[in-house]
């Protein structure tokens, strides 16, 4: 994936400094001017918003983040704060949050841990650890278990093979199906160390090979062999390693098709995939449900709140 096919760019005229007296003038009296915080923002990089942070702290000796928290409230505060934070941070702070809250959420810890790349994976276990003083791997064995937590401790490596190891394709394709459609009870262990090790490439080979021998998406027996967080984390897993796109075109649209708008989800994908990959996110978005994304949110929030999201998805399709 390039970094190209993220719906915000760098700003080409770019100056932290004046965008910083921009922000403090809208900040500064009585009432803020959100429209002017939410346009500014949402139209530069996340490298951009780090300087704006750092020129912000210089001109006026104060914290950007803590001053756009004070004025701000709700939804829009959530979705502009996130947008304050480098990507390898704001990925460990949302998995800190689902693991320390109260319960784990697991849908955070899934989403993150089958989408992200290896190398990514690795930036987000050294920032968890600088952050929050503990490993990454110790607190997700804290909070789960099984072969769950099993599955989330090899992910967490980003450790997977890299490319297509031919000679294995078919032989991982018939162990995945005598682990599973041809056995009576499911050998778990088979399926976390397959999909859990290869690369999307390889596993991708793998899903074809397994459909020919099953006669069904290795999806469909996922679902009939497992239950929980389990399958839902073996079938994020599957989805990513066929398209990460498709798999947040799918998130993406569950956190506004349910009954009341999952905000917190939302907010993280557009977010995260804003830089990476929203135009594919887009692209298939429409193709699969025959409405753009775009219009879809403009259905499903209102007011700043709204616009932010819309500046994020960066165009109606």
């Amino acid at each position: 994936m390039s970094a190209t096919r993220g719906s915000v760019k760098p700003f080409v005229n770019f100056n932290a400094k004046h965008d910083a007296e921009v922000l403090r003038k809208a900040m500064k009296g009585i009432g803020t001017d959100e429209d002017v915080i939410l346009m500014l923002l949402a139209a530069r990089s996340n490298a951009q918003r780090q300087e704006i942070k750092a020129a912000y702290k210089k001109a006026f000796g104060k914290d950007l983040v803590k001053d756009l928290r004070s004025e701000l409230g709700g939804k829009l505060e959530d979705l502009i704060v996130a947008l304050m934070f480098p990507s390898t941070i704001y990925d460990a702070r949302e998995l800190h949050k689902a693991i320390k809250g109260v319960g784990t959420e697991d849908e955070v810890l899934i989403e993150i841990l089958a989408s992200r790349t290896c190398d990514e994976m690795k930036d987000i276990a050294k920032a968890y650890k600088k952050e929050y003083g503990s490993k990454l791997e110790k607190d997700i064995m804290g909070d789960t278990s099984g072969h769950y937590q099993r599955f989330l401790v090899i992910l967490a490596q980003g450790n997977k093979e890299e490319g297509v190891d031919e000679s294995k394709v078919e032989k991982d394709a018939k162990e995945l199906f005598a682990a599973g459609e041809e056995k009576f009870g499911t050998d778990e262990d088979k399926f976390i160390n397959i999909l859990g090790n290869r690369s999307a490439e390889h596993l991708r080979k793998v899903f074809d090979a397994y459909k020919k021998i099953a006669g069904c998406d290795i999806e469909e027996s996922i679902k009939d062999e497992c239950t929980g967080n389990l399958e839902a984390l073996l079938l994020a897993v599957v989805k990513c390693a066929k398209s990460v796109a498709a798999y947040f075109a799918e998130s993406v649209r569950e956190s506004m098709r349910r009954a009341g708008t999952d905000d917190e989800t939302l907010i993280r994908i557009m977010v995260s995939r804003s830089e990476r990959d929203m135009l594919d996110v887009r692209a298939i978005y429409k193709k699969k449900y025959g409405e753009s994304l775009y219009n879809t949110i403009q259905e499903d929030s209102e007011g700043d709140y709204q616009k932010a999201l819309l500046y994020l998805c960066g165009g109606n399709d």
